[in-house]
């Protein structure tokens, strides 16, 4: 058999050789290689259409995600710098008795309270004055033993109080919104984000509906860095705040923050987002 091609019409003039070629079915076969190279174009031509769709919206999707992420990163280095304001640090709160100044003294004993020491511990002025000594004398008890310089118009010295320096202290159940040393996650930023995309699992019945977004959520990283009081504040879906809450939760401790070189309660927080692929 020999080679046949589609678009070489010579075989039509010898079917009709000696025939009547003014019929309609000499046109209609004359024509059929042309119809036949026409649609292989066409096949071709809507092929690569295709291709170049697909390409296309493969493209646009990398790119999306990319930007998602870029995104993602943006916000979180934004709320570190927030969260990054300068503090303050308190000055310690130097607490001053008034100090009393007394011209009149009157002479006193003074009394010492009984405590049982062994003799040879016992210093002579601070043994215990008998009640027949303390009956036989008019010289007022007092906290010290002083020669007055008037015994009718003075005052007997009493113990004062001296001057101590006292730093704040914050209590150990305040939650901070900025300190000094923000907490952050062990290894930073980039792998907080690394965590967050590893362990989400979408919801079956948010990814059948095809919801998606980003859920903001808050949470206390503690002294020792555990993670508690996880709470949603920007809502997009139920399923989708569950599971936003349950990945925040199983987060490994924190390095906690720090206010006046000392570990704190701090509120953080963090954007979490769903996006289907």
């Amino acid at each position: 058999m020999g080679r046949i091609d589609l678009i070489d019409n010579r075989w039509v003039d010898l079917v009709f050789e000696g025939k009547n070629q003014a019929f309609g079915a000499y046109a209609l076969r004359k024509d059929t290689g042309k119809r036949n190279l026409k649609a292989l174009i066409l096949t071709v031509a809507t092929i690569v259409a295709i291709m170049l769709l697909v390409a296309a919206k493969v493209a646009i999707e990398n790119q999306l995600a990319s930007r998602v992420a870029i995104t993602d990163d943006v916000e979180l280095s934004k709320l570190a710098q927030k969260k990054e304001t300068k503090v303050e640090r308190k000055e310690p709160v130097k607490i001053e008795m008034e100090k009393q100044v007394v011209e009149k003294v009157k002479s006193s004993v003074k009394f010492t309270a009984p405590e049982i020491k062994k003799d040879n511990e016992v210093n002579p002025e601070d043994e215990i004055k008998s009640q027949d000594d303390l009956s036989k004398t008019n010289t007022a008890i007092g906290s010290f033993g002083v020669k007055g310089n008037d015994e009718e118009g003075g005052e007997v010295l009493k113990a004062q109080q001296v001057a101590v320096d006292e730093a704040p202290k914050e209590e150990e159940t305040k939650v901070f919104d900025v300190v000094e040393q923000m907490p952050s996650f062990p290894g930073g930023d980039a792998a907080l984000m690394k965590f967050l995309s590893e362990h989400i699992k979408y919801p079956v019945v948010a990814e059948e509906n095809g919801i998606q977004g980003r859920v903001i959520a808050t949470f206390v990283v503690e002294r020792d860095g555990s993670i508690t009081d996880v709470k949603v504040i920007k809502s997009v879906d139920p399923s989708l705040d569950k599971e936003a809450i349950r990945v925040l939760k199983s987060m490994p401790k924190w390095i906690p923050g720090k206010q006046n070189g000392s570990a704190v309660r701090v509120k953080y927080t963090v954007p979490v987002t769903f996006r289907l692929q």
